[in-house]
């Protein structure tokens, strides 16, 4: 029994790239941290909200490259002359990855209470209907 793959269906023109985009999905991170939550704010509306205390804004980062939003943060422990006896909060470096369906945008990001929001938004495009001329040879 042949495999036939998702991209490869016949009915299925020019998708190659979702499959590659499954893929992707599948081999994000399947560290839990930080948690996040993701919420439906409106009908073309989401927030996605990553729990980052101890971060400070500049040491945060978000980035979206080709449809991927990618949260990172770094803390910088340079010139740190604390001295633990135990230490259980951690202080680690994280990358966290989200891919966006075509038409979602980056509305805006804050930082509030220890809580990264990152506010997402789906732009809805103009319907097109298209008359293609079918020329004789």
């Amino acid at each position: 029994m042949t495999k036939t793959s998702f991209g490869g269906h016949p009915f299925l023109l020019g998708f190659e790239q979702l499959e590659r985009l499954v893929e992707r999905t599948a081999k994000t991170a399947a560290d839990g941290y930080p948690p996040y939550n993701i919420e439906r704010l409106g009908e073309h509306d989401y927030r996605i909200t990553l729990a980052v205390a101890g971060f400070r804004e500049a040491e945060l980062q978000i980035t979206v490259e080709d449809r991927q939003l990618v949260v990172r943060g770094r803390q910088d422990e340079a010139g740190d002359s604390r001295v633990f006896l135990h230490r259980g909060i951690a202080a680690r470096q994280f990358q966290r990855s989200f891919v966006l369906a075509d038409g979602v945008e980056v509305a805006g990001a804050r930082l509030e209470n220890g809580l990264l929001h990152v506010d997402l938004r789906r732009s809805i495009p103009e319907p097109v209907v298209q008359t293609i001329r079918i020329h004789s040879a």
